[in-house]
């Protein structure tokens, strides 16, 4: 891989963005971003604290600011929130900045992998965990097709068979 080029993945809840994003890093030996953690360690405090307090606003202008800095480094892999491609701004700085990756999975996936989750404010909200996801989907799917590079399936595969499906796709 050069070491100028950045891999952006991008895609809902539970698709598995982090690990890939560090099994990914690992493998092309090249350094490792994910987004919320820049913001936690920036605040000094989790997720979940920053969306009670400045609401998602708030939050989605301190995510903004972490996405137009890291897209600025080289040579980076970078996992992304998942309502990162809401802002126009932050879908401009990850497709003119590097390769899209969208990892897509189905919502009975992401039903079974965040079902648990209590660190995902939005899934915090009333209403069913389906509707929920299924409600975010179809504000954010067409916007992860959209600025995608590469499409993988992420549903069900283990994270070293993602990375090399990726690393194909990446025509190495």
């Amino acid at each position: 891989m050069k070491k100028n080029k950045n891999l952006f993945l991008i895609g809902p809840m539970g698709a598995g963005k982090s690990t890939i994003g560090r099994y990914l890093s690992k493998n092309l030996k090249m350094k490792f971003y994910d987004s919320d953690r820049e913001i936690e360690k920036r605040t000094g405090a989790d997720i979940n604290w920053v969306f009670d307090i400045e609401g998602e606003e708030g939050f989605r202008k301190r995510e903004s600011k972490i996405i137009s800095e890291l897209t600025n480094k080289r040579g980076i892999v970078l996992a992304t929130g998942g309502g990162t491609v809401l802002s126009s701004k932050n879908r401009e700085y990850l497709s003119s900045r590097g390769i899209v990756i969208y990892l897509n999975i189905t919502i009975k996936k992401q039903l079974a992998r965040t079902r648990n989750d209590k660190n995902r404010p939005l899934l915090q909200m009333k209403g069913s965990l389906q509707s929920t996801l299924e409600r975010l989907g179809e504000e954010r799917n067409h916007l992860y097709r959209k600025i995608s590079d590469i499409i993988i399936n992420a549903d069900n595969y283990s994270a070293q068979t993602i990375v090399q499906n990726i690393i194909k796709s990446l025509d190495l």
